[in-house]
């Protein structure tokens, strides 16, 4: 009994205090799948869905514009994989997007004058593509949750389709999820944080 209490004690004064330095440090932002995400698309989709569906009572004008609608959103989702950041020795940062001979940057007027390093090391990979496609997914995943979509496009649905829409978006989220851990980018899209090594 003793020895149980022994290792259940919070605060044991003769043992030698933590040294900060030696805990576990918390995983940079950009492998938060969270962050990983183009919140301003989610958010332009949580506010246009209601409109376009007009509240899930979708009719011949509305199913096309939301549809419409649900396209541009994921083409947003997949192009806003290819932007990044970096800051310059000045502490200005630059935004731009991806190509394959490096960044193209939207926002610079002298970038020799900025002390930027190299652009042509911040280059499309295929971990941006892997990122691209999984995006669109998890978007893909919300929109079959929302239940203005679900019911704009199939407005009377049996119980197996139900089973589905249910099922399936929370799959497509966790299999993405574990991607998006397991295959971590080193890019810094627009709106995102920006770390100090870049």
């Amino acid at each position: 009994m003793s020895s149980l209490r022994q290792r259940t004690t919070i605060f044991d004064p003769s043992l030698p205090p933590l040294d900060p330095q030696s805990q576990p440090a918390a995983p940079p932002p950009r492998q938060n799948p969270i962050n990983l995400l183009p919140t301003g698309t989610l958010l332009a989709f949580q506010l246009l869905t209601p409109i376009f569906t007009n509240n899930g009572y979708c009719d011949t004008a509305t199913r096309p514009m939301t549809l419409i609608l649900l396209l541009l959103l994921s083409m947003s989702c997949f192009l806003a994989s290819f932007t990044d950041s970096i800051k310059g020795s000045d502490g200005q940062v630059f935004y731009g997007l991806a190509t394959f001979n490096g960044i193209w940057l939207f926002d610079y007027i002298n970038a020799e004058a900025s002390g930027l390093p190299d652009l042509s090391k911040f280059r499309l990979g295929f971990i941006d593509f892997v990122h691209a496609v999984l995006s669109v997914l998890v978007f893909v995943a919300v929109g079959l949750r929302d239940k203005n979509v679900v019911t704009c496009f199939y407005p009377l649905r049996g119980r197996q389709v139900q089973e589905v829409l249910d099922i399936v978006p929370m799959g497509i989220g966790v299999v993405c999820g574990l991607l998006f851990v397991m295959f971590p980018t080193t890019g810094h899209g627009i709106g995102y944080p920006v770390t100090r090594d870049r």
